[in-house]
């Protein structure tokens, strides 16, 4: 599976970064090719996109969410990827948010994609997408605080 790591700098607290970040049904507003995210609950999203021409749906778990530090998941059907993006506090009004993921690249066009690094360009406008929307707004539209913690018996 390949591995795509990108960060971005942002002018907005930690703490709005990551509230932002809970919301994932507003996550086609930033995410080039993603169609829908639906909150089933506290842990899992159903997630539809177009990847490389083609209509993907999957299931996702959240494996761990601490507020202000990381959010971590993994697909549990359909297209497989896991990942984490992690938040650090730069300053009062700045935040880096760094993604780091791993997919499977299944068929030509997306194993010839991921060569030449259209993968890696992809989330990375997708956090330049997320910059531009927060800073615009200033502030979260919502926020989730809870905690999600790794099962250690799985």
């Amino acid at each position: 599976m390949p591995t795509i790591q990108e960060s971005i700098d942002v002018e907005v607290p930690v703490r709005t970064a990551y509230n932002q970040w809970t919301q994932f049904e507003e996550f086609p507003q930033f995410m080039d090719g993603v169609e829908s995210v639906e909150q089933k609950d506290d842990r899992h999203l159903r997630w539809r996109a177009s990847i490389a021409g083609r209509d993907e749906e999957w299931d996702a778990e959240i494996t761990e969410q601490i507020p202000d530090e990381r959010v971590a998941w993994k697909a549990t059907s359909g297209k497989q990827n896991a990942g984490v993006v992690t938040f650090h506090r730069l300053g009062d009004e700045q935040t880096r948010v760094t993604v780091q993921m791993d997919w499977e690249d299944d068929g030509l066009l997306e194993k010839a994609g991921g060569a030449v690094g259209l993968d890696s360009r992809r989330v990375q406008g997708d956090l330049d997408r997320f910059k531009e929307m927060i800073e615009m707004r200033g502030a979260e539209s919502g926020a989730w605080r809870g905690e999600v913690r790794q099962d250690p018996t799985r």
